[in-house]
């Protein structure tokens, strides 16, 4: 596979993790604490699919490590709500771990796609 499908299915791939973050966040509890996570969860689950898109048509090679690095950043910040969600119990067990493991596996693409471009 070259670069330019990888990329295709890659920005599929994160489009369609951010459809499974909202339809997760939409069934959390409406209580103040639940609402935190719901907006926390939302951003930073939508954003890494955003940011590798606009990486996709970065101007420069600055431009493109940055928005990987926020990638990144994020599929690490949406692990940590995730693991929040599934301690609470707020969520059926089995879907929250698949997330988890979908977010852990766009956590190493992304990790390594940094790497690549230092």
């Amino acid at each position: 596979m070259d670069n330019k499908e990888f990329s295709k299915q890659l920005e599929a791939r994160t489009k369609k993790f951010a459809i499974e973050i909202i339809r997760l966040s939409s069934s959390l509890l409406n209580t103040p604490e639940g609402k935190v996570i719901k907006y926390q969860i939302t951003k930073s689950g939508t954003s890494i699919g955003a940011n590798y898109r606009e990486a996709n048509r970065a101007r420069s090679k600055a431009d493109f490590k940055n928005k990987i690095t926020i990638s990144e950043s994020e599929a690490s910040e949406t692990a940590f709500w995730l693991e929040i969600i599934k301690e609470m119990n707020w969520v059926d067990e089995h879907k929250v771990q698949s997330l988890l493991t979908e977010t852990n596996e766009l956590l190493a693409i992304f990790t390594s796609i940094g790497s690549k471009l230092k």
